[in-house]
């Protein structure tokens, strides 16, 4: 892949915690933690740290430029620290991710913060750069819903497909021009807390993904308080399976959620495909601005209509399911990225930095993302656009361009 050549910038700024020596004691900080490439003007940039096997992140490249961009990328050695944490002082990690190493902490920092602080860190209308957290909400669902008709007015799809027997349990395929079955298929799963969003106003992607190729899959589930975790988490299990059953000749099935549809997508690293009779060719995923430590939520307001109770928290958080039970990835070739926007919650970015820490620890093959100029919604909405670095992204692991 092409990429356009940079200036230099200062180093970005980022927030963390660690401790102290001079206090004594652990704080938060803000300081310069990474050299930062930043583009031509008009073109979009991210800050990517990956990892390949197990170990410490580093970082692998800064900056996405559209595919048909000039130069190629410089590389940035990473730069590792010693964790001060108290009592131990022999674990290495990496100090762009903003903190220390987990294993060290005594406390998680969400406990830390008041039930007021947490209701706002929880609530990513309230973090949103534009003016109106109400008018982003509804300017989110406005673009998604234009996005969905323009999608089924100029694509041959199918729609409403039932991918089980419970009338939640439908999805929607948009596909590229030609008739051939063996395409690479982008599945994707909406946010809304578990209880809000609809494949109906999800589509955003389906024009700029289509138009290279790649077959778009909308999927639908059963919200709260219809729905439970335990049934979303199967439902997104038994798509995907029935995805590969319907089109055994796919040449990649790559599964994308946002905000609380990324956790169920990240739930997919722990799937039992041997129970559905089929192992999906799954080589990619896409966690977009999700929550992989589940018991934060529970403390929230958004916890009214899911009912989570702390056993059903530590059954379906993935963070804490792959680091109590590590296990080698049963596909070698899936690539996940964690992705974050500039402006998603701080309480948000921690989640999105140390799960990717996790996956790095397990020994899977992971990329870690941070969008710019962009908040909860806006790094969906602009899906809609060819020349998102998103999209970029999308279609550089789908096309091995990464």
């Amino acid at each position: 892949m092409s990429l356009a050549p940079y200036r230099r910038k200062p180093a970005c700024q980022v927030s963390g915690r660690g401790y102290d020596e001079a206090a004594g004691r652990e704080r938060s900080w803000r300081g310069m933690a990474w050299s930062q490439q930043v583009r031509p003007l008009g073109e979009a940039m991210t800050r990517r740290l990956g990892c390949v096997g197990a170990g410490s992140p580093r970082i692998k490249a800064v900056g996405v430029a559209p595919l048909s961009a000039g130069a190629g990328p410089r590389l940035i050695p990473p730069t590792r620290q010693a964790c001060k944490c108290r009592p131990c002082s022999h674990e290495v990690v990496d100090s762009r991710m903003g903190g220390h190493a987990e294993s060290c902490r005594d406390e998680a920092p969400w406990k830390k913060l008041s039930k007021e602080e947490l209701e706002t860190q929880y609530s990513p209308s309230r973090w949103v750069v534009r003016p109106g957290a109400e008018e982003a909400l509804r300017t989110f669902s406005q673009m998604g819903a234009q996005a969905t008709r323009r999608a089924r007015a100029s694509r041959r799809s199918l729609l409403h497909v039932p991918y089980g027997h419970r009338d939640g349990e439908k999805l929607d395929l948009y596909f590229p021009d030609g008739v051939s079955e063996a395409l690479p298929f982008f599945v994707f799963l909406h946010g809304g807390y578990w209880q809000g969003g609809s494949k109906d106003t999800s589509a955003f992607m389906v024009d700029p993904l289509t138009s290279q190729g790649v077959a778009v899959v909308i999927v639908a589930y059963d919200i709260a308080p219809k729905g439970t975790l335990d049934l979303m988490v199967d439902q997104v299990t038994r798509s995907i399976a029935f995805l590969q059953k319907r089109y055994p000749s796919n040449k990649g099935i790559y599964l994308c959620g946002h905000s609380a549809g990324a956790h169920l997508a990240a739930m997919m690293l722990l799937a039992n495909w041997t129970e559905h009779g089929v192992t999906p060719n799954l080589k990619g995923l896409f966690l977009v601005s999700g929550v992989y430590d589940l018991e934060p939520i529970m403390h929230t307001s958004q916890n009214d209509p899911l009912l989570l109770t702390w056993e059903d928290t530590q059954r379906h958080s993935p963070q804490l399911l792959l680091q109590a039970t590590p296990k080698p990835p049963v596909a070698p070739a899936l690539h996940t990225l964690v992705i974050m926007g500039q402006h998603d919650s701080p309480e948000f970015q921690r989640q999105s930095r140390e799960f990717f820490q996790v996956l790095c620890r397990g020994g899977w093959k992971a990329t870690f993302e941070e969008i710019p100029d962009v908040d909860h919604f806006e790094i969906i909405e602009n899906l809609t656009q060819k020349g998102y670095v998103l999209i970029q992204i999308i279609l550089g692991i789908i096309f091995q361009q990464f």
